[in-house]
């Protein structure tokens, strides 16, 4: 008897047995069916095949169809199976990572929108569109060979003509047409070293951590490496962390390789995600730029995985199976016998003890290329000062100097919305979510109060709910309150806001940051977002405000992200011209802040992983952790104490059932368990049956509950 284990998108932690469908061969593993389950029909993916069943044979169903064989090839399959089971996550989790959304459902995957390319097929050659005028124009702008779809609309030609054109089969998308690349500037002595040792590993599996100050010139090295892979036939892999870098980086990858790059992501349309696939899949995509579910995107020829900005927490997913893309990146590397290049100024402290144990290889580029200096840094003691908006008096006469000199000033803040918090001075209310453990923060255009945590939103009140008292008050600063203020302030001059309220949709934060003029002077306040990579060269004066947010935090991981933090937003000043960053804190002494000032970044790091070392903390030690959500509070920590009582192994430390730091969220309750383990085999099989364990606990199906292994969020 004929057997297929099927992985189905279902929160169960098993495979389901079906026989083949009927009068069809057994499909093998990798294969992309339809399966009944339950009253429905279920796309899945063969995991394996065998001759056996644990389940009685009378009671097996037969597969619907197979609608794709062997779509998955074995070496990603076999990545697939290691992540689920790595991450403790149910075996159906690896349909969603496998397949884009198009092809997770049983109805064919559309068309979508037209390609960025498009060309004349034989057949549309072979028409007469002499009664079709608007046919005709197309085919006369496309006779002479590939056409962008911008400049053919730009024609007058409808994209509902270009569509009906190409389901006729008379037009057909295509790759661009080959380029001249530009050339680029040299390599220093030490970019050199670094393109030479990844160079060296391109036959073979090698992990580079590439650990180069900001503007040291670390794409330059992603830019000729890739161009080397290119040149063989090979396809590269660039992982980036949020979609706002891609337009700008694709842009450069683009111009510099003579190639055209395909782009994957979660902002695309579900027709652009499955065309990009199938084209990584074929090989014919052989330069690809995605964020972090682009790792399972299928290469024929794979030859490089670059993962920039390799310690960004983007890489990791928050929900649903919570992998993480660089250490996926890793494993997928060392099974095709590739290497893999982390990049970053400032490298996460798991990838630079690898990095110390010999797992990783380390190269530095310890300057800024060209003829750019880092910026001199100051930090700004606010004890004592009068504040505006945020912003001390000395520090606003630093702006108007900048801004005086025709240059750029960027103050990173990251907290959205006018303020967060509004507070009665008469009877000491403040704006608090009736369903999080969280204040409301204060959006001030269109005027409500927010919760970021579960995005409840109210109308503002006009008086004291408590009191009654008219006159509320808004506390502290957030972006918008920011940027109204520096309008006021500096009414001739531009003040763009980069957030996640001011910046929404696909590719808007590209034509945001395209109203920048680097000839004229501006103000870009920003959050997070805003820190991440880009190349601002006319940036003279980098701000931190408030970074004393991370020096008592609870987080272990907090030291780690200031320090990440700080030398990012740093490192967005002088990257042309001289440039000058401002920390602003009311504990200039602290040993943290002084030591993160010295500029040195892996001396930094190094501290804290010693640190950490000693507290038996990851990464030395590996972290997982149990959270439990449930309406009432006591059912949560009862679930998460079963779940301890039934943990193997001695050597597991087990610290819980404790509260979240966020501990109410969205309604529901949120505890937490910690195991730690002396190493990664005994955490692995500590938890191997865990899942299947808590399954069978009498309250886990009323509560919401998952594993992360090496969380980042606590």
């Amino acid at each position: 008897m004929a057997v297929c284990r099927v992985a189905l998108p279902v929160p169960l932690h098993r495979l389901f047995d079906y026989l083949p469908p009927d009068h069809a061969p057994l499909p093998g593993p990798g294969a992309r069916v339809l399966a009944p389950f339950g009253h429905r029909r279920l796309i899945g993916i063969v995991i394996e095949t065998g001759t056996s069943s644990v389940e009685d044979p009378a009671t097996l169903r037969r597969l619907a169809a197979t609608l794709d064989d062997t779509l998955i090839d074995p070496d990603l399959l076999e990545l697939l199976r290691w992540t689920t089971r790595y991450y403790a996550a149910a075996p159906g989790e690896l349909v969603g990572m496998a397949l884009p959304g198009a092809m997770r459902r049983e109805r064919a995957p559309s068309a979508g929108p037209l390609p960025d390319w498009l060309r004349l097929t034989a057949a549309g050659r072979a028409q007469n569109f002499a009664r079709a005028p608007r046919r005709r124009n197309a085919a006369q702008l496309l006779e002479h060979g590939p056409e962008q779809r911008a400049r053919l609309l730009e024609s007058g030609i409808s994209g509902a003509v270009l569509r009906e054109m190409r389901t006729r089969g008379w037009i057909e998308p295509c790759d661009a047409p080959p380029r001249s690349p530009e050339p680029g500037p040299e390599l220093n002595r030490d970019q050199r070293q670094a393109l030479a040792t990844i160079l060296a590993a391109r036959q073979h599996f090698a992990a580079i951590l590439l650990a180069g100050v900001t503007g040291s010139g670390k794409t330059e090295v992603y830019l000729q490496a890739a161009r080397h892979l290119l040149r063989r036939g090979r396809q590269v892999l660039v992982l980036v962390p949020e979609i706002g870098l891609t337009p700008q980086f694709v842009r450069r990858l683009e111009h510099r390789l003579g190639q055209q790059a395909r782009v994957y992501h979660s902002g695309l349309a579900e027709g652009e995600r499955c065309a990009t696939w199938q084209a990584a899949r074929d090989g014919r995509a052989r330069l690809l730029v995605g964020t972090r579910s682009a790792v399972f995107l299928p290469l024929r020829h794979a030859g490089l995985i670059v993962v920039d900005e390799e310690h960004d927490s983007s890489f990791k997913q928050f929900d649903g199976l919570r992998y993480h893309a660089r250490d996926v990146a890793v494993m997928r590397a060392s099974r095709l016998g590739i290497p893999v290049v982390l990049g970053s100024a400032t490298p996460s402290l798991e990838s630079l003890a690898n990095a110390d144990a010999g797992r990783y290889r380390l190269v530095l580029l310890p300057d800024r290329a060209g003829s750019a200096q880092q910026p001199d840094w100051k930090i700004e003691d606010l004890r004592g000062q009068s504040l505006s908006e945020g912003l001390s008096p000395a520090l606003l006469e630093r702006i108007e100097t900048t801004l005086e000199q025709g240059r750029q000033v960027l103050i990173y803040r990251n907290r959205r919305g006018y303020a967060p918090v509004l507070t009665c001075n008469e009877c000491g209310w403040h704006g608090e979510c009736s369903e999080c453990s969280a204040n409301l923060t204060w959006h001030r255009n269109p005027a409500r109060l927010v919760c970021h945590h579960c995005g409840r939103t109210q109308a503002l009140p006009r008086r004291c709910p408590d009191c009654g008292a008219p006159a509320l008050q808004p506390v502290g600063a957030g972006t918008e309150r920011l940027e109204a203020a520096l309008q006021q302030r500096f009414p001739d001059i531009r003040v763009l806001r980069f957030d996640r309220d001011a910046v929404r949709g696909k590719d808007a934060f590209e034509h945001h940051l395209a109203q920048v003029d680097p000839d004229r002077p501006c103000i870009l306040v920003g959050t997070q977002m805003l820190a991440k990579g880009h190349h601002l060269p006319g940036i003279a004066l980098a701000v931190m405000l408030d970074a004393d947010q991370l020096l008592y935090s609870s987080d272990f991981r907090a030291p780690e992200r200031l320090a990440q933090t700080v030398v990012q937003v740093a490192g967005r000043s002088g990257r042309v011209d001289p440039g000058v960053f401002v920390l602003q804190t009311r504990h200039p002494e602290h040993p943290l802040l002084l030591q993160i000032c010295k500029g040195n970044y892996l001396e930094v790091a190094r501290a804290l992983l010693r640190e950490r070392n000693q507290a038996g903390l990851p990464p030395l030690r590996p972290l997982t952790m149990i959270r439990a959500e449930s309406r009432v509070a006591t059912d949560a920590a009862a679930l998460l104490r079963q779940a301890a009582a039934g943990i193997a192994g001695g050597a597991i430390e087990v610290h819980g059932p404790v509260e979240s730091l966020l501990q109410r969220r969205a309604g529901y309750w949120r505890y937490q368990l910690w195991l730690i383990a002396p190493d990664r085999a005994t955490m692995q099989r500590a938890i191997r049956d865990l899942p299947t364990h808590i399954e069978t606990l009498r309250p886990a199906a009323r509560l919401r509950w998952h594993i992360d292994v090496d969380p980042l969020e606590l």
